[in-house]
């Protein structure tokens, strides 16, 4: 079968590996419909991604269609259309134990720390692979993940219809962590130097868009909550700056989520968590959220097909990478198509 691999960086070739078989009784394998492009994926294509070892399949959004269960399997059955969670955890470290797989000491993610998605079939354990229940876009099923990132993020932050929420970045997880905590009753504020991810994040959800940088943000922020300030904070610029902003802009008894993974140091204020008791919470990757993210794909409260940008074939690869390095503005999801 094939399989898109970044051999090093700014090195992608479509390649033939073995197709997987089933090896434990937990063992699923689904033959790949759908993959969306990431950030983390881009960051291994150009060598900025810390994380990943080389030569890499890539991929961690991907689902697909169930073509062979091992025997002891009884979640999903031959045919099921399925979405993969790429988290790999051992179950018995302390985080396992207490139920955050997602922060295991030993955690891998498909994609990242081991070979991927972006293949035409892919083994899973049954633990990792979740269910659609009914009919649906199947070229939707390899988006599942980023929405499972922007659920993540409101149940650290326990989002409610009280809050209004400032989301930092109009990106793809902005977008998603916007719509989800839309579901929730909130209001929420984006902001982005990109006018046209701010139209986008308008056009599926967002209360309010303000334009970063511009001198009378402070301002805007502060009438939109009457002064207040913002109970609920999330940066998914990840950088120093930005979380300075999130502890300054967070209302008292305000809770920020911190999702970056740089190593840089920022300049933050003790005092300015002190006084006010903020609440400041990590939030990586998803913990055990992918059927509540699919129970809102099924039922409309989001609406994924608006992540999409654009779709290709899977040996367009690097066609697909040249649209996101060159026009990144224009472009949330790329989506490849394996079926």
């Amino acid at each position: 079968m094939k399989a898109i691999k970044v051999v090093e960086p700014f090195k992608v070739e479509v390649v033939e590996i073995e197709k997987p078989s089933i090896e434990k009784d937990d063992d699923v394998i689904v033959k790949i419909i759908s993959g969306g492009i990431c950030g983390s994926d881009m960051g291994i294509w150009n060598g900025s991604n810390s994380l990943a070892t080389y030569p890499r399949i890539i991929g961690h959004e991907f689902g697909g269609i169930v073509s062979e269960v091992g025997k002891n399997v009884t979640k999903v059955k031959v045919g099921d259309k399925v979405a993969v969670d790429p988290v790999i955890s051992c179950g018995h470290c302390y985080p396992c134990r207490i139920g955050r797989h997602n922060i295991c000491t030993t955690l891998e993610v498909m994609g990242v720390h081991r070979d991927g998605g972006f293949t035409e079939y892919v083994s899973a354990p049954e633990n990792n692979i979740h269910k659609f229940n009914i009919d649906f876009d199947e070229t939707l099923l390899g988006i599942v993940e980023p929405y499972t990132i922007g659920m993540q993020i409101n149940n650290r932050l326990m989002v409610s219809s009280e809050d209004i929420v400032l989301i930092m970045g109009a990106g793809p997880i902005g977008i998603c962590a916007m719509q989800v905590a839309k579901t929730k009753g909130a209001i929420v504020i984006m902001t982005d130097i990109v006018n046209e991810r701010l139209e986008k994040a308008k056009n599926m959800g967002a209360d309010y868009i303000l334009v970063a940088g511009n001198s009378n943000i402070d301002e805007k922020i502060n009438e939109i909550t009457k002064g207040d300030g913002v109970p609920v904070v999330i940066d998914t610029v990840c950088i120093p700056s930005t979380f300075e902003d999130s502890v300054r802009l967070a209302c008292a008894g305000g809770r920020v989520a911190v999702i970056g993974l740089k190593s840089q140091p920022s300049n933050i204020i003790m005092a300015d968590i002190t006084k006010k008791e903020l609440t400041l919470v990590g939030s990586r990757l998803n913990c055990n959220c992918f059927d509540d993210v699919i129970a809102l794909f099924e039922n409309g409260k989001v609406n994924p097909e608006k992540l999409k940008t654009i779709e290709f074939n899977f040996k367009d690869i690097r066609k697909a990478i040249d649209l996101i390095e060159k026009s990144p503005e224009k472009v949330l999801k790329v989506v490849l198509n394996f079926d």
